[in-house]
């Protein structure tokens, strides 16, 4: 219905914000985590917004990127996902963070979002995993994003290929593919990622 809101952040809640557009205030559920990244009150900004329409309902979900919003939609896709659940993972972990765990079957990456129990995590990784492509979908994304994998030993095997010259998309395009033949631990995981740089 709505693909993106322009307007001024009125207000700040923990789960959601008010944004004010031609006289009229929107109040859009937005991941938690990164409501406190949000300008001051009273700033202009856009949010890519989906609306959930349900019989008793109308709801509106913010995304500070396209890319977001787009994970958003393909969670929610899941069956027993809905859009709590799917606002959860991503309050929780960050789109790449979410591709990552997805790809290297990483249930306890995904338990981490409030509501999101051991078999919705199942379900998510069985549903999606062969959807998801590494250089498409992981690479697309950009900025700080790019080197925040879904756990300390993935970042860790990150960082180190970056260190040694490696640039920071094609070290986390190995790393996922090395967590994807279960590698685990830095060393296991930095090992497997090398063969593919």
């Amino acid at each position: 219905m709505y693909a993106y809101l322009k307007g001024t952040l009125e207000y700040k809640f923990s789960d959601h914000i008010i944004i004010e557009t031609g006289g009229i205030g929107y109040n859009v559920f937005y991941p938690a985590a990164r409501i406190s990244m949000l300008p001051p009150l009273g700033s202009e900004i856009t949010v890519f917004t989906y609306t959930a329409v349900r019989e008793d309902a109308m709801q509106l979900y913010g995304f500070d990127s396209m890319d977001d919003k787009e994970l958003f939609c393909t969670l929610i896709a899941v069956s027993g996902v809905g859009p709590k659940a799917g606002m959860s993972l991503l309050s929780e972990l960050t789109a790449t963070q979410i591709r990552l765990a997805i790809i290297g079957g990483d249930i306890k990456a995904l338990c981490k979002a409030q509501g999101v129990a051991k078999k919705t995590a199942e379900r998510i990784i069985v549903d999606l995993k062969a959807k998801l492509n590494v250089d498409e979908d992981i690479l697309k994304t950009q900025g700080t994003d790019m080197t925040a994998p879904a756990s300390a030993d993935q970042n860790e095997a990150v960082q180190a290929l970056v260190a040694l010259g490696y640039a920071a998309k094609d070290a986390l395009a190995a790393v996922a593919k090395a967590i994807a033949e279960n590698a685990e631990g830095t060393q296991e995981i930095l090992k497997a990622a090398l063969r593919y740089m």
